[in-house]
């Protein structure tokens, strides 16, 4: 099972309050998103405290952090809902986010690639039973849905 968003925002903390990108209007935007759908994690009161502006806002932000952690798994969650809905390019660059997308989205596009090549090439010779044995035996290690279109493209062979 993968990591809880308590978790990751342990791990997300360092880079999110050294982030420029987190302005104070940022920073606001997501206290009021807490504040304003999830009151129970963010009481009136506190966004109040959070959102004071004689407070700079890298104090703020780790404040935030540091309570929302307290707080929980839940509203580690939702901080992140928030941070996806108004800073969604912060949201993608998060240590965790990259971690997560470096090695899958490399063999899933490399899969993809793969695929259409294998398409391509065995579309254009005429032998069809050599390409869809080929074809199937390409489908076996590759993501589902390429290895679905493979299949596919295997039995329509096969048919005609």
């Amino acid at each position: 099972m993968g990591e809880t968003f308590h978790e990751q925002l342990k791990m997300d903390s360092r880079f999110l309050r050294t982030d420029h990108r987190l302005d104070t209007e940022l920073v606001d935007k997501l206290i009021l998103q807490l504040n304003r759908i999830y009151p129970q994690i963010l009481t009136d009161k506190e966004a109040t405290k959070f959102r004071d502006l004689d407070v700079p806002t890298c104090i703020r932000l780790a404040e935030l952090l540091a309570y929302l952690q307290e707080k929980g798994e839940e509203a580690c969650r939702e901080f992140y809902r928030a941070l996806h809905l108004h800073v969604e390019d912060v949201y993608f660059s998060l240590p965790t986010r990259l971690r997560r997308r470096g090695p899958l989205f490399f063999l899933s596009c490399f899969s993809v690639a793969l695929g259409v090549a294998l398409l391509y090439y065995y579309g254009e010779s005429k032998v069809a039973t050599g390409s869809s044995r080929a074809l199937g035996l390409a489908a076996l290690g590759l993501g589902r849905r390429v290895r679905e279109v493979l299949i596919w493209y295997t039995e329509d062979s096969i048919s005609k």
